[in-house]
């Protein structure tokens, strides 16, 4: 008999895996209707996708993941868009403990997941609603999610996407020399990204501290 629900977990947290197993044996009979695939690093992860022998139905990803630097996979964020161009029909639930709201927006800015959910923000019975409405072809964003869309005031002709990932990934504490191994774009470029965020952050000749100062400031990370 085939699984129900063909399901890839990508976590490194054993006891959130646990817990997700938990929850989706409340609905499903894990022995017959659903079959769980867990990886516990963006190398496993990257593993499964390429070779698996039937298509994931969904995947749950946390967004921050031990690296896999051979294949420029450095978080979820990279193994989210390498399911979506492998396996474009499986549905993408994003898992995180972030609720700045820049790295919210920048996350459904540049994945447009089915599921975003912010781990303080649910409960096992939210994570069924969430699993019903996005299995019905709907997008479920968790309370923290949804005011991260409502709430940012940066607009995308100020700073577009390659900007908003240089902010997030300064927050982060990379540094700018390293930003081309994120970004897969010349130091030049990033030099004239960055003298843009300066600009539209009123910044003259200011750092990048000072650039994460005022991001913070204006609430985008």
């Amino acid at each position: 008999m085939k699984a129900l629900l063909n399901i890839l977990i990508v976590d490194d947290h054993p006891t959130m895996i646990e817990g997700y197993k938990s929850i989706l044996s409340a609905k499903y009979n894990l022995q017959q209707e659903i079959t769980i695939t867990i990886a516990y690093n963006c190398q496993t992860a990257h593993q499964y996708i390429k070779e698996t022998s039937e298509n994931f139905d969904i995947a749950i990803i946390d967004m921050i993941l031990p690296p896999y630097e051979l294949e420029n996979l450095f978080s979820g964020e990279e193994i989210a868009l390498l399911i979506q161009k492998e396996q474009p029909s499986c549905k993408i639930i994003m898992s995180t403990s972030h609720t700045e709201t820049f790295v919210l927006y920048n996350l459904i800015k540049r994945i447009n997941p089915e599921g975003v959910l912010v781990k303080s923000d649910y409960t096992s019975e939210e994570f069924l609603v969430a699993l019903n409405s996005i299995l019905a072809g709907e997008s479920y964003y968790s309370l923290t999610a949804k005011q991260s869309i409502t709430e940012i005031h940066l607009e995308d002709n100020y700073l577009d996407s390659y900007n908003r990932r240089i902010v997030s990934l300064l927050a982060k504490g990379i540094k700018t020399k390293n930003l081309p191994q994120h970004l897969n774009i010349s130091m030049s470029a990033i030099d004239k990204r960055k003298a843009h965020i300066k600009e539209v952050f009123d910044i003259v000749k200011g750092t990048d501290e000072d650039i994460i100062r005022v991001a913070k400031s204006r609430g985008f990370i």
